[in-house]
């Protein structure tokens, strides 16, 4: 069955859509490449661009659960796989440029994984993202089961968490970035938190997730920096409140928030009426 096509077989838009997203960042690459465009570093760049989507398309994928929610939108779902190979792809694609970075030489690859800490837990979320993309078809949904296969794509998390966290400390000054990332993982954690803990989901409580995420965004930069480079914490927390020389990753995570609590209040009529106009029969 083609990408673009549904179960029927027939375009769905959604999904072509979606696939043209994915596909633009490598060939966004690929033209800086033809083009000498890369900088005075161009695989450096190459590996930095391929792992900073990697982690990027991970999130989008965590973000189709909620977005079916929040935004009232359940037929995204078809677009989830989707997005999950990707992001396998583009970390794929990041350990191949390293290894072009290192001419070929596989030894000195395997061993800076091994001697290297930020590049061993790299390769460990690789290893992971290989695992769920192995796994990730319908004949292997059926040979493993519902359950199994839930409990073993639920690695997706610690992935995640992984791949941030090699953000972070391959990233020598400037987190903003990483920072930025881990602001939107825990908004995504916080709102499965809220799912298990059967907290509906409304405005209100979307805007209190906003504002945690965000806060705990902001501890988290100061913190590091704190200990990476002895700066007061106080200074980086009060940066926040500071738009001068530029917004703060804890504030976009905020106002991301913020616009997924616009977008539920935008949805929720709707919602409503179509709950009314759609009566359950005797048999339901």
């Amino acid at each position: 069955m083609l990408p673009w096509n549904d179960r029927a077989g027939t375009l769905s838009w959604l999904k072509l859509t979606v696939l043209l997203g994915l596909l633009a960042p490598g060939a966004w690459i690929a033209f800086q490449a033809a083009t000498g465009t890369l900088g005075s570093k161009p695989i450096t760049s190459a590996i930095h661009q391929s792992g900073d989507w990697a982690v990027r398309l991970l999130l989008v994928g965590l973000l189709v659960t909620p977005l079916r929610h929040v935004a009232d939108w359940p037929k995204l779902i078809v677009v989830r796989r989707m997005i999950g190979v990707a992001a396998l792809a583009y970390a794929a694609l990041h350990l191949v440029f390293y290894v072009v970075e290192q001419a070929f030489d596989l030894g000195k690859v395997a061993s800076e994984i091994v001697l290297r800490f930020y590049l061993t837990i790299g390769f460990v979320a690789l290893l992971g993202l290989l695992a769920l993309g192995a796994t990730s078809t319908d004949a292997m949904i059926r040979r493993l089961g519902g359950v199994r296969w839930n409990r073993l794509h639920s690695l997706v998390y610690p992935v995640t968490a992984l791949a941030i966290l090699h953000f972070f400390l391959q990233t020598r000054l400037d987190v903003s970035e990483p920072v930025l990332m881990l602001g939107f993982f825990l908004w995504l954690m916080g709102f499965r938190l809220m799912r298990r803990w059967s907290v509906a989901v409304s405005p209100l409580s979307l805007l209190g997730l906003a504002l945690a995420a965000a806060l705990l965004a902001a501890l988290a930069e100061a913190g590091w920096y704190a200990a990476r480079t002895g700066v007061d914490a106080s200074r980086i927390l009060e940066a926040n409140l500071d738009i001068e020389f530029g917004i703060r990753p804890a504030l976009w995570v905020a106002l991301s928030g913020l616009l997924l609590v616009a977008v539920n209040l935008a949805r929720r009529p709707r919602a409503a009426r179509g709950r009314r106009a759609v009566a359950p029969t005797p048999a339901e």
